[in-house]
């Protein structure tokens, strides 16, 4: 049985903040890590769940980079393309203009053989092998 885990899932895991909800997603990813399937954090998942953090949690870069990065290291969760994943964390800890999206969508489009990243956003705009659009 494999699973994929909403950004809600995820959000209690990191944290939480009820305890009933925080108890069921850790069985859920209990159970999956019991049957040798890890449970999948998807990239659209794993970017909303940053903007909650931020927004609604009021999580600083380095709270929330320390979490993803601890989520990586574990056994009991994968990701959707960890490389991906660990690129952006990497651009994001040394871009102080671009946001974890810019990260993401830079690392996901080098990922996906593409040379150049075009964008509007000066801070994205900072990333390797983006450029402003102007």
């Amino acid at each position: 049985m494999s699973i994929a885990i909403d950004t809600n899932i995820l959000v209690r895991l990191l944290v939480r903040d009820d305890e009933t909800q925080f108890a069921a997603a850790r069985r859920v990813v209990e159970g999956a890590a019991q049957a040798e399937e890890p449970v999948l954090i998807m990239l659209c998942a794993l970017l909303e769940t940053e903007w909650v953090l931020r927004s609604r949690y009021k999580l600083d870069k380095a709270s929330i980079s320390g979490a993803f990065a601890q989520l990586l290291e574990s056994g009991d969760v994968e990701f959707e393309h960890e490389p991906t994943v660990e690129e952006a964390l990497r651009l994001w800890s040394q871009q102080s203009r671009a946001d974890f999206a810019d990260c993401l969508l830079n690392a996901r489009a080098v990922h996906l053989g593409r040379s150049r990243f075009v964008t509007f956003d000066i801070g994205a705009s900072k990333l390797p092998r983006a450029e402003l659009l102007a």
